[in-house]
């Protein structure tokens, strides 16, 4: 069985603290946390150090590194340093540059800046970034020579862009050390409609089972037992569960019970 983390899209209005102990209280083995490098303090991660050991909760990943022109690669390290100071498993990267070969060459250099902690640096691919698709997204990685280049599956951005799911079977597990999970509904957004892509991404994803996303062939083209941050960023969960715990609860429950009958 797949463990499962909670993405820190599922709770993005509360804080580090806050997401790791709903993590825990409504039963997932993992969590994952956002940190924006502008804002993110040594108290909080002296508060998440300390939460994250109180809860015994294993830190899946960090987000978000997202490359665009014109950012420093300072503020980008600064998320690896803090990941690598809680222990994190992985780093989550986009990129909205479309110079691909620019964006092989910052994550190459993040690739090398997280061989102390061991971080993988996981590119996500989505119609909202400029690396759109699986096949761009092996392209960018097939640039980078380092080990801890690694490729993130989402899969309402598999089915979005238009992703094989028998390709993402044929992606070497090594490049997989872990992937997000949600379903989505069978309407797909225009994809030159951008305000359309990002709210379909950020508040119309549904529980496991509940939407069109055919989440068994994507879960058994994943390499098994793989973790699974379950990326559910849902206004109707944010509305109906306003406390972190309990809208943690019942996504980790409606996730389990999905793996339960499918995985």
């Amino acid at each position: 069985m797949n463990p499962i983390s909670l993405a820190s899209g599922v709770v993005p209005e509360f804080g580090p603290v806050d997401t790791i102990e709903a993590a825990r209280a409504g039963g997932f083995d993992m969590v994952g946390l956002w940190v924006d490098p502008l804002e993110w303090t040594p108290a909080h991660t002296r508060d998440a150090r300390a939460a994250l050991a109180a809860t015994g909760l294993p830190l899946l990943d960090v987000e978000v590194i997202w490359l665009k022109p014109g950012v420093p690669l300072d503020d980008h390290r600064k998320v690896i340093d803090v990941g690598a100071e809680l222990g994190a498993a992985n780093v989550l990267c986009v990129s909205s540059d479309p110079d691909h070969a620019r964006t092989a060459a910052q994550l190459h250099d993040l690739c090398r800046h997280a061989e102390g902690s061991g971080l993988r640096v996981a590119l996500e691919f989505g119609i909202f970034t400029e690396v759109k698709d699986l096949t761009a997204a092996l392209a960018v990685l097939d640039r980078i020579d380092h080990p801890l280049k690694a490729l993130l599956i989402d899969p309402i951005h598999v089915d979005r862009s238009g992703t094989s799911i028998a390709d993402i079977a044929k992606v070497d597990p090594a490049l997989l050390p872990y992937a997000q999970f949600c379903d989505a509904p069978a309407e797909r957004p225009d994809p030159a409609d951008f305000a359309a892509v990002i709210r379909d991404a950020i508040d119309l994803r549904e529980q496991c089972g509940e939407g069109a996303l055919p989440l068994a062939a994507l879960h058994e083209a994943l390499p098994p037992g793989i973790p699974l941050a379950i990326e559910l960023r849902s206004e109707a969960l944010r509305n109906a569960f306003p406390h972190p715990a309990l809208r943690a609860a019942a996504v980790a429950q409606a996730t389990r019970r999905w793996l339960d009958a499918y995985a």
